[in-house]
Parts: structure tokens; sequence; C-alpha cells
């Protein structure tokens, strides 16, 4: 499992990802998705993915819709159009940052 840090700078990028590549999805599906994906490497605990799914709709992202299912209410998230644009931006943001690390972190030190 990577560490907390990690996780914090790419959850937004992580989430509109996967809006981007299914229709809707409620938070426990966003949080097991990603447990499968990454072979159980990454770990979205509710504490951390609610306010990011709660910004990212402050920010005109994502918008919810709630279904009844039984006796229980769940509330999908989906991609504004605004979501949808920001979706290839952040991709590409944080393929470059990657890039970045792996050329930082393959240098050899230098005096």
């Amino acid at each position: 499992m990577y560490s907390k840090e990690l996780l914090k700078g790419t959850l937004k990028t992580i989430i509109l990802k996967l809006l981007s590549e299914n229709e809707k999805m409620y938070g426990y599906e966003i949080t097991q998705k990603v447990k499968k994906l990454s072979d159980d490497k990454i770990i979205i605990t509710e504490g951390a993915l609610y306010p990011s799914l709660h910004k990212l709709e402050a920010e005109g992202l994502l918008q919810t819709e709630t279904v009844n299912i039984g006796k229980r209410v769940r509330k999908y998230y989906s991609l504004t159009p605004q979501g949808t644009s920001t979706v290839r931006v952040k991709v590409e943001e944080f393929t470059e940052f990657v890039e970045t690390m792996q050329t930082l972190l393959s240098l050899k030190a230098t005096t």
C-alpha cells in the first residue's frame, strides 16, 4: 500500500479518470474499483474519498444523482461537461509529473 502523502496528490485525478471511463459510480464502488485495479496497492478510505468528491462537486466537475434502492439511498457521481474536459488535462499533467519524477530519481548525484 502506498503512503497517504502520495495518494493525497493524486486522488482527484484518479476519481476523474475513473468517472470518465464509467458513466456514474457511487463512493464504495469507486474505492473497490481502485483497490482492484491497483492490486490492493491503493486503498482509498471514506475519510479521503468523500471530501474529494465534495470538493470536485463544488468545483463544478461532478454532479450527483440520488437513487433509492429498496430502503437504501445511494448517491451516484458523474462528470459534468467541465469535468469531462478537465480529465484530459489532469491526466496529462500527472503523466508529465511522473516522467519528471522518473528523470529526477534516475539521476546520479554529482558533487
